[in-house]
């Protein structure tokens, strides 16, 4: 990468100046040419680190206007970044991945997700979802390993893992995965319930993860429709009252 070429120049632009211009002993340069390295490549990464953030800032008020196809045009324009920085490239495809995954536009979201972030745990666990689909369930399994690896204190990627793992039959591996979940600190009232729902051989419950559930497309569209339908139906006869 970029950044890292630079400051390895640095570095021996400063070891040869200090040891054979000033004279001091190699050990001494050597420090201090490795102080420069250091410096130089946490500037440099700084650098990239505020270009990219500013392109995810402008891509999330695309997001929040509705704006797919302009987030999306943008994330490509940052590809040059990836030059510079090491895993700039992945995370950049994992954001494409997850918006094109959003969109249900699956085929398209597959290729970009497999080239994703393995520690952006949503774009891992959209993945491995995508796995599922495609009737592979050991690569849908190594996905999901890393999105729960990436953030084991949180709940949902747990209850996915768990939930894709009882759809593709494997009801004891899910009930395994889940209390694996608990003994790590993801534990919350509706994991606990659902390990319990598993156990009784009953279905998972993941409504109560609202939008964040709903955004993986595991529930029918119709199923979906009804559920928003009662929500609303829900908050007008609470208005008339």
């Amino acid at each position: 990468m970029i950044n890292l070429g630079i400051s390895l120049l640095v570095y021996t632009l400063m070891l040869l100046a200090l040891n054979f211009g000033a004279g001091l002993p190699v050990l001494y340069s050597a420090l201090l040419a490795l102080l420069g390295f250091a410096g130089s490549f946490f500037l440099l990464s700084r650098r990239t680190s505020k270009q990219l953030t500013a392109l995810m800032e402008g891509v999330q008020r695309d997001m929040q206007g509705g704006r797919t196809e302009k987030a999306i045009k943008a994330l490509q324009s940052g590809y040059p970044l990836g030059k510079w920085q090491f895993f700039v490239k992945s995370q950049i495809e994992a954001q494409i991945g997850c918006l094109l995954y959003l969109k249900r536009d699956f085929a398209q979201a597959f290729d970009h997700l497999q080239k994703g972030f393995t520690r952006h745990w949503v774009a891992m666990a959209m993945l491995a979802i995508c796995y599922m689909k495609r009737n592979n369930p050991e690569k849908m399994k190594a996905s999901f390993e890393k999105a729960v690896a990436a953030t084991k204190n949180e709940s949902l990627p747990w209850a996915l893992y768990a939930f894709c793992l009882d759809k593709v039959g494997e009801r004891s591996k899910a009930i395994e995965i889940l209390e694996k979940g608990i003994k790590k600190g993801a534990a919350d009232d509706t994991l606990l319930a659902n390990l319990g729902a598993l156990q009784e051989g009953k279905k998972m419950k993941m409504k109560s993860y609202g939008d964040l559930w709903y955004q993986f497309h595991l529930e029918k569209q119709g199923t979906v429709i009804k559920q928003q339908t009662r929500a609303v139906q829900g908050r007008r006869k609470i208005v008339r009252r």
